[in-house]
């Protein structure tokens, strides 16, 4: 039989269809509530962490962690706030605490199959290596920020020449929903991507629009449409062109191009009612989901419900840093032959972000 905590979450765990031993409401301090249930047989726990006094704070999941076998309480975390962000989700993972979403799926999901370390581990990718400094984060001991992954480390690398007998790749993107972020990512790539190959040989293009010079790149380049050959042939000898498409209809010189979708409500929504017919034109397409916070469950929903499948996953990033995860995104693209990140890579996480 299960328990379940509710508080300002009430609403999404009526839709729950499961046995009910109890079921309490309201906000509780987080050692009543292990008082309460500590000597209380129950199979599963759905806790709305809201229900908690003081549910922001790490501490508190500490406390709970001592006095309650966390293994069978389903966190409920409130969406898109605070606590659905690789940081927070990270020292909740260093505490044991695995079993976390942020919708009614994922709940039905966990109740089924709990999660285990190695389904949630490599969220620690997704926190930088300034994060052990993070005046937010918990100066406990047992919250183990020695563990969390850095990011990758490649400032070594040495540019790898052009090989002449091989075709410039050029990769275009396009932003399937309304400011999906092609034009930051792009960036971001190249960035990676030049100390691979070098400055010069890897050079980015928006079409019909201005917004790279202000990156104040010089091989960040603006053109129109008409300007396709002369500009792919004027770079021939670059070893990447990343493609910025926006609304250029002809994309047959792009080797691969990768369709982003930024999975919040009010652009999906938005994409529907604009092109009902959106995602049936993306089956067999590199989508790629950007500037997202969803949970692994939400993405097989997300899957399932729109017919297509999701070729990775990309969460909020700081665009003046180097991420791990862009550099593993690149290997996947298969533009690096470098190995991935050996602190917890994958090709899905969680958790909260699958990649």
């Amino acid at each position: 039989m299960n328990v379940i905590v509710e508080n300002e979450q009430r609403d999404l765990l009526t839709n729950l269809d499961i046995d009910i031993i109890k079921s309490i409401s309201g906000t509780y301090d987080v050692t009543e509530l292990v008082s309460m249930f500590k000597d209380f047989f129950f199979s599963k726990m759905i806790l709305d962490v809201t229900a908690i006094n003081q549910y922001k704070d790490i501490h508190t999941y500490e406390v709970l962690a001592q006095g309650l076998d966390v293994q069978k309480i389903i966190f409920l975390l409130p969406d898109k706030s605070s606590l659905c962000t690789p940081n927070f989700l990270s020292h909740l993972i260093s505490l044991g605490i695995y079993n976390f979403t942020s919708k009614v799926n994922g709940i039905k999901y966990l109740l089924k199959k709990s999660n285990t370390l190695e389904h949630v581990a490599h969220i620690r990718t997704m926190v930088n290596k300034d994060y052990s400094h993070d005046p937010s984060a918990s100066s406990n001991n047992s919250v183990d920020n020695r563990n969390v992954s850095k990011e990758t480390n490649n400032d070594n690398y040495q540019p790898v020449a052009k090989d002449p007998n091989v075709p410039t790749k050029i990769i275009g993107f396009r932003n399937v929903t309304e400011h999906a972020g092609a034009t930051t990512l792009i960036y971001m790539m190249k960035k990676e991507l030049s100390l691979r190959y070098g400055h010069e040989n890897v050079i980015a293009i928006e079409i019909e629009n201005n917004d790279f010079q202000l990156f104040n790149e010089k091989t960040m380049i603006s053109i129109r449409e008409n300007e396709v050959p002369s500009i792919l042939s004027k770079y021939s000898n670059a070893s990447i062109i990343l493609v910025d498409l926006n609304q250029c209809k002809d994309d047959s010189f792009c080797h691969d191009i990768i369709f982003l979708i930024e999975p919040s409500t009010i652009r999906l929504n938005g994409l529907i009612r604009a092109h009902k017919d959106a995602f049936s034109k993306l089956m067999n397409c590199k989508v790629v989901l950007n500037q997202s916070l969803l949970l692994n469950n939400d993405i097989f929903d997300f899957e399932s419900e729109a017919g297509i499948k999701v070729f990775y996953n990309i969460p909020p990033l700081d665009e003046r840093k180097r991420n791990g995860i862009i550099h593993e995104f690149i290997i996947k693209l298969g533009l690096s032959n470098d190995k991935p990140s050996s602190s917890g890579g994958s090709n899905k996480i969680f958790g909260l972000f699958r990649r």
